[in-house]
């Protein structure tokens, strides 16, 4: 697989917090998590690759294109967003996802073309929504509402996906729900996917990537067994674990330890 991100030496963030020579590879078609504490600087890099943050120093280089070159438009259909909270407003679920169809809009477009309600359609049904395309979304319990920002998502076409915490306040459930949603497009279309995510186990088992950041840097990168290792995130997390391998898909599992177990056993 080829290389569709590339950060090269980036410095972005604020005055009082700033990333530091970040260098990531993320290959094309791959499904990538961004883990870490809070703080460790993976909400600020998610937002310097959406452009929402400036470049400091270093590049962004996005299929082959300088993220400072592209034009917001180009920029919008080639990059989905999805938020930690879909904003729950007084519209119909139908007319949100076809908001999706917003970039592809020419100049003085006033209406939706066929073409647009066809991807739209299609994409809700995939994702099973549309079946209450008429309801309003503040209507919709929390696991649907992010459904339907997935829905919104993937209208727009695009060849990456960016998730920030897409399973936060969910239960079990809804998390397995939307992450096999997000594995199959990533699958089946050919998805490239990068998720900020706080679930060490959910990114283990779904993701075929992680980066691990810590006080504004790359801790380290690569595989879930490469990255967690228990050794790595006591360091980073501060905190004793243990780490075993999940039976059927041998995935890393981490398993926390209280301070009652750890001080019991010393």
């Amino acid at each position: 697989m080829s290389d569709f991100i590339k950060i090269q030496e980036l410095e972005s963030g604020y005055k009082n917090f700033k990333l530091k020579n970040i260098n990531i590879n993320i290959k094309k078609g791959s499904f990538n998590a961004l883990i870490g504490p809070n703080g460790s600087g993976k909400t600020t890099l998610f937002k310097t690759i959406t452009g929402e943050i400036p470049i400091k120093n270093g590049n962004i280089i996005i299929d082959n294109n300088n993220l400072s070159e592209i034009n917001k438009k180009k920029l919008a259909q080639k990059i989905s967003i999805v938020t930690q909270n879909t904003d729950a407003s007084d519209i119909s679920v139908e007319d949100y996802v076809m908001m999706g169809r917003i970039p592809y809009r020419h100049n003085f477009q006033l209406f939706e073309k066929k073409q647009d309600y066809n991807i739209a359609y299609k994409f809700m049904k995939l994702t099973g929504v549309l079946k209450f395309k008429k309801r309003m979304l503040y209507q919709l319990s929390g696991g649907e509402q992010q459904l339907v920002a997935i829905t919104k998502a993937l209208t727009q076409e695009p060849d990456l996906l960016l998730l920030d915490e897409p399973t936060s306040h969910l239960d079990i459930s809804h998390q397995i729900q939307i992450l096999n949603l997000i594995q199959e497009l990533n699958e089946n279309l050919k998805l490239t996917v990068l998720l900020i995510i706080h679930d060490l186990n959910l990114a283990a088992e779904y993701c075929n990537n992680l980066i691990l950041m810590n006080d504004g840097n790359v801790f380290t990168q690569g595989s879930p067994n490469k990255v967690l290792h228990y050794k790595n995130i006591e360091k980073v997390y501060k905190t004793v674990v243990v780490t075993h391998k999940n039976p059927l898909s041998k995935k890393p599992v981490v398993l926390l330890v209280s301070a009652k177990t750890l001080n019991s056993n010393i």
